[in-house]
């Protein structure tokens, strides 16, 4: 079974998933174009599971200064929410709450009131754990996600959330490119 797909199904430590982070290269911004489908990879991190019950779908990079972070599904539209009409803080705080079908629901209402038009991250290389490579920066929440490559399709995603103290990981497969659909 490939490494990735036995993450995800199985589940790693934060420290099995940073030494597989660790053993990947490097990413340019620019070679990130595109739409990407994302999806979790657990390694009991707070958030495990949570994205994927609210209809997470993935992020899409329009070049350096005009990223939307955070793609959910929507009546079979993808649409843009901003992440800091989220209160992240207390889905952390409260996950028996945040894992809840009523909290789903409420979401689900108010996509609406959360989606933007305006990109809410940008990209630039950043130097994280040895590495300078892509990385994604919020413009309103504490929180930057490095990149590192799987391949010329996938990137192995690594969310760092202040306060929480582990990583939260995710994968992230090519949707388009420059107006391409990607090679499946």
């Amino acid at each position: 079974m490939p490494r990735l797909q036995q993450w995800a199904e199985q589940g790693w430590t934060a420290e099995a998933g940073l030494a597989f982070f660790d053993s990947l290269p490097a990413v340019r911004p620019e070679d990130m174009t595109g739409e990407w489908r994302g999806s979790e990879l657990p390694s009991g991190h707070p958030l495990d599971g949570l994205l994927a019950a609210y209809g997470w779908y993935g992020k899409r990079f329009t070049d350096r200064d005009r990223v939307d972070p955070l793609l959910f599904m929507d009546s079979g539209a993808v649409r843009a929410v901003d992440p800091a009409r989220l209160p992240l803080g207390l889905a952390l705080a409260l996950p028996r709450i945040a894992r809840t079908s009523a909290a789903q629901g409420l979401f689900r209402l108010l996509l609406p009131v959360l989606a933007t038009d305006r990109p809410t991250a940008r990209l630039r290389s950043m130097e994280h754990r040895g590495l300078i490579s892509a990385a994604m920066i919020y413009d309103d929440q504490p929180i930057i996600d490095h990149f590192r490559r799987v391949d010329e399709d996938r990137l192995l995603g690594l969310m760092d959330l202040r306060p929480t103290p582990a990583p939260f990981f995710f994968l992230l497969t090519r949707t388009t490119a420059s107006g391409r659909s990607a090679a499946s």
